[in-house]
């Protein structure tokens, strides 16, 4: 078999962010202790930086780094974040190769009122338009994240109400495509969700004090009651008085990412209404249906095929087995890694149990292919473990467009499901079959969903609008960078 460049990383689907925020009532919290909990929870969304920023009597104070939550905070640099009454926490995730200090958050701004703390999870799809605006009237940017943008607009919009509420809704109707954001302003905190609700973002309570996250699991790993979640179109706010709900004026077609169910979210996160363990679940077992296979044992891939691999299990009567042992401590490779450094954490990575797949006929479930590369490797290594044969099944369909609200792919033509045919990948990963989960089966994963879904890398239909081909040119290192 030819060698191939392994790099785990831009072989799969990266998610940019995750949010979480607090506001402390009367109650005897350790709020800087829960928001680190919090980003524990949230660490599989973005691995590349991490920050916490407490606002005490309306003044911003920060710890922030590039790196994981377990590298980045420590007891030393924790206890110099005052007492305060409200934090917001983040992870983050990018696939540029020159890592942008400047775009760390929580992102700090000053505007009229005071100071604002903003961490955002998404893509404004008209980011381009909005930048080009500002700076014709002297804005002068220090990074290229969505939330610089996003406070920008918070910030004009500002201007002409004085209140800050008021001035998110406003910013609400400019900004389109994904965010699920958290903001501070001196004295409030403050949760948005876009209209067309791309992204997750929940609200939880600790006491009687109310936590905003991207995912349930991290309110509950920071030992609170997951409540509900916040609507597409929707702000709330938690001040001294309680919390208040607002929605937007700009009424879209609702579209939480089915990207979220496959292969991002924790499996015991609920999004709009549905577990993710149990949708991927689903997925395996409508997989089965969909593409029949005679086999010895089923097995997944760590971790997000786990799921999908029972249920077709289930699905099909095929003992379920494990069949790699994933090694916890090595994680994502950075950006800008070697090739050769990339292709020995990847064979660290996974192990096979040799004495589970010799001389079996093997179904390996995976939640999606990229590149191709990781999907070789993994026929590969069980086929030197003894393997009689390998059936591959994605709990997925093929992906073939780009995702432009908050998804990170490689271009077009690195996607191997744009350069072969359903044959040609089959020979080309090394597996005796390949097949993948219909679009119209991933929907049925996610049927109880309260809200509309997004299968844009899939079909090529978005429901919003998508940034235009003169902005994306003249901005083309700049969206690169985010």
């Amino acid at each position: 078999m030819k060698s191939v460049i392994i790099d785990k990383n831009l072989d799969k689907p990266n998610e940019e962010c995750g949010v979480f925020g607090i506001y402390k009532s009367n109650d005897n919290l350790d709020i800087v202790s829960i928001t680190q909990d919090a980003l524990y929870g949230l660490q599989h969304r973005g691995q590349t930086s991490a920050g916490i920023t407490v606002m005490k009597d309306g003044v911003p104070y920060s710890v922030k780094d590039l790196g994981i939550v377990s590298s980045v905070f420590n007891d030393k640099n924790l206890s110099a974040l005052p007492a305060g009454k409200i934090a917001v926490g983040h992870v983050r995730y990018s696939i540029s190769k020159y890592l942008d200090r400047a775009a760390t958050q929580p992102l700090v701004m000053r505007y009229r009122e005071g100071s604002m703390v903003v961490a955002n999870n998404g893509a404004i799809s008209n980011f381009c338009e909005i930048r080009d605006d500002l700076e014709k009237h002297g804005a002068i940017f220090q990074s290229n994240s969505n939330a610089e943008i996003i406070s920008y607009t918070i910030s004009s919009e500002y201007i002409s109400c004085n209140k800050i509420e008021t001035a998110v809704l406003k910013a609400m109707e400019k900004l389109k495509g994904a965010y699920s954001l958290v903001l501070s302003s001196p004295n409030k905190l403050i949760g948005a969700r876009d209209p067309h609700g791309f992204r997750p973002l929940c609200l939880g309570k600790i006491q009687d004090s109310y936590m905003i996250a991207s995912e349930s699991c991290a309110v509950e790993t920071a030992g609170g009651e997951f409540i509900r979640d916040i609507e597409p179109g929707e702000m709330v706010v938690i001040d001294d008085a309680g919390l208040h709900s607002y929605k937007c004026s700009v009424k879209k077609r609702t579209s939480l990412c089915l990207f979220e169910f496959v292969y991002v979210s924790r499996p015991d996160s609920v999004l709009d209404n549905v577990i993710v363990h149990m949708s991927r679940r689903k997925a395996g077992e409508i997989l089965y249906k969909e593409a029949p296979v005679k086999a010895d044992i089923v097995c997944g891939v760590p971790d997000s095929g786990l799921d999908a691999a029972q249920g077709f299990s289930a699905a099909s009567n095929i003992p379920y087995v494990t069949a790699f042992i994933k090694n916890k401590y090595i994680g994502r490779t950075f950006p800008g890694s070697s090739d050769k450094k990339k292709q020995r954490l990847m064979k660290t990575r996974l192990n096979v149990l040799k004495a589970t797949v010799k001389d079996k006929v093997v179904v390996i479930i995976d939640d999606s292919i990229i590149r191709g590369s990781t999907s070789a490797h993994i026929v590969e290594l069980l086929k030197e473990a003894g393997a009689k044969e390998v059936h591959m099944r994605i709990s997925s369909p093929q992906i073939i467009y780009p995702c432009y609200f908050g998804m990170r792919f490689p271009d077009r033509e690195e996607m191997i499901s744009n350069q072969m045919s359903l044959k040609e990948m089959e020979k080309e990963i090394g597996a005796d079959s390949l097949a993948f989960l219909s679009i119209e089966g991933l929907h049925k994963t996610a049927e109880e969903c309260n809200i509309g879904l997004c299968d844009g890398c899939f079909s090529g239909h978005y429901s919003a609008d998508i940034p235009t081909r003169i902005f994306i040119d003249k901005f083309a290192n700049k969206i690169k960078e985010l």
